[in-house]
Formats: C-alpha cells, structure tokens, sequence
C-alpha cells in the first residue's frame, strides 16, 4: 500500500511534521476532523465528546479485539474553520505523555486540499518511542479512510 500520508522526522528533535494531499475540498476535510459521526466514521471509534471550539474537550473511545478499551483525549485550544486546529492529543493508561498537534488545512484547489499537521512531544525520547510504534502506517490507513469515507459526502 502506498504511505500518502508522508511523516518528516528530523534526528535529535521531538517532533515530526505530517503531511496529506486529500481529493477532497477543504471544507470537507475540515468537517472529517470536527463532525463526531465523520470522525466515528473514518477512525474506527467512539466518539464520546467532540467540542469543536476553542478551549473545547474531546475524547474517543476504541476496543481491541480482546475487549480491551482505548481512551484518547485532549483539549482544543485554538479552532478556525477551514484552516486550523491546535489541540493537545494523550493516549490514557500509557507511558505516553500529552502531545501538542498543530493541524493546518489549506486548499490546493477547489476540489484538493491539504492537512499538514505539526506534532510537538515533550523528549525526543518521547517521540522515537511513538515513532517506533506502527505508527506511520497507522496515519496512512486513517487518512485512506478519511478519503474514502469523506468523498461520498461530496
């Protein structure tokens, strides 16, 4: 499967930038990351809270297939439709400590758009260890989702 979703990772630095061209415009982009029933649909998890404004709380829920349940959650801090969300982002019950994410959205053209998403860990320790992790291919299968499931909407 081809990485779309391509991921920039400088050493000895604890960060990494994202990067996604959708088919997609940007409003539609915009509403798969700030519509719960978008966002259920192309991540795969329950959404139990999504305020998309500032200083609104999120948080999703998923289950393995053991049973097992995964909470993420964080803050938005900032919001501004159809360019950017900056919000924290914290895997609950893991050693992974809260993360900030920058996500910018701009239009290529009226039927294309981009998200470029700047992630920012506390170590670079922090950020080798999520890295790590199936992580990229991760991103790549959700933003394939996101493509797949949004472009219906259009």
């Amino acid at each position: 499967m081809e990485q779309k979703t391509k991921i920039h990772a400088e050493e000895n630095k604890q960060e990494i930038i994202i990067t996604r061209d959708f088919d997609l415009p940007l409003a539609l982009l915009f509403r798969a990351y700030v519509e719960s029933e978008i966002v259920e649909q192309w991540m795969g998890t329950k959404v139990v809270k999504l305020e998309s404004q500032k200083q609104g709380g999120w948080r999703f829920e998923t289950s393995d297939p053991m049973g097992n349940v995964h909470v993420f959650s964080g803050v938005i801090h900032d919001i501004l439709e159809n360019s950017k969300i900056v919000r924290t982002f914290q895997m609950e019950n893991t050693p992974f400590e809260p993360q900030l994410e920058f996500l910018d959205f701009e239009s290529v053209s009226d039927s294309k758009s981009k998200l470029t998403m700047h992630v920012i860990y506390r170590s670079v320790v922090l950020r080798d260890q999520m890295l790590a992790l199936p992580f990229a291919q991760g991103i790549n299968m959700a933003h394939n989702r996101l493509q797949d499931i949004v472009e219906k909407l259009n």
